[in-house]
């Protein structure tokens, strides 16, 4: 009772210069109108912060495979982008013809196992590190691109987070279907995309590309 007033003592959050996050949203979220619910989450500051110190739950999207960059990419959006709350959807997705792909698996069909229990371990230690943030691990078969695209649109992902390979010396000359699939991502996906690169030993932090910066470097 009488907590209207004292609701807009809050500070508000200045949004840190966030225009160029924020033009993404007000373009690419035609959804938005749709859903009244999410009317009061129109503006949003860097993560879905809304203007009057409330927060809107946010669902990221982390791209997951057996690599190495796959899962700091997870660890960086756990830590970084997902907070108290929000749904941290682990997404794999799983060729659609098995027998193409060169499985590493020794005797018997236990290869396949290996799909489904990564996303579930993925997860388990997820929540083991921020027990606040909601996982959940989806395994989609199909072709990779057009899978992470529609389930971005489908699931009305905030945040779609994706490992970066390191660039190698001939990336000049030839680029790598996985940085074709970054590139991809980052202009077609209707959501804040990230890709995400941890620093060589000794730097430290991470190198983030957005639609807008290329490799920004962050001590986080």
């Amino acid at each position: 009772m009488g907590s209207g007033g004292y609701g807009n003592s809050f500070p508000r959050q200045p949004s840190g210069g966030g225009e160029g996050w924020n033009s993404k949203s007000a373009k690419g979220s035609r959804r938005w109108g749709r859903k009244s619910r999410r009317e009061r989450e129109e503006a949003p500051g860097w993560w879905g912060e809304t203007g009057g110190g409330m927060v809107a739950k946010k669902r990221v999207l982390v791209v997951i495979d057996h690599s190495a960059r796959a899962k700091h990419a997870m660890m960086w959006a756990l830590t970084h982008v997902a907070n108290k709350g929000d749904l941290l959807t682990l997404l794999h997705v799983v060729p659609p013809d098995p027998h193409h792909h060169h499985h590493h698996h020794r005797g018997g069909g236990g290869g396949e196992d290996d799909v489904p229990n990564l996303a579930k371990s993925l997860g388990t230690l997820c929540k083991a590190c921020k027990p606040e943030v909601e996982v959940e691990a989806l395994v989609i078969q199909g072709p990779k691109l057009p899978t992470v695209l529609s389930q971005v649109t489908k699931l009305e992902a905030s945040v779609l987070v994706l490992g970066q390979c390191k660039p190698s010396p001939l990336s000049c000359l030839l680029r790598s279907s996985s940085d074709e699939f970054v590139e991809q991502c980052i202009s077609k996906a209707d959501c804040l995309t990230l890709a995400v690169r941890k620093q060589r030993r000794g730097v430290g932090g991470y190198l983030i590309s957005t639609r807008w910066q290329k490799n920004f470097w962050l001590l986080a």
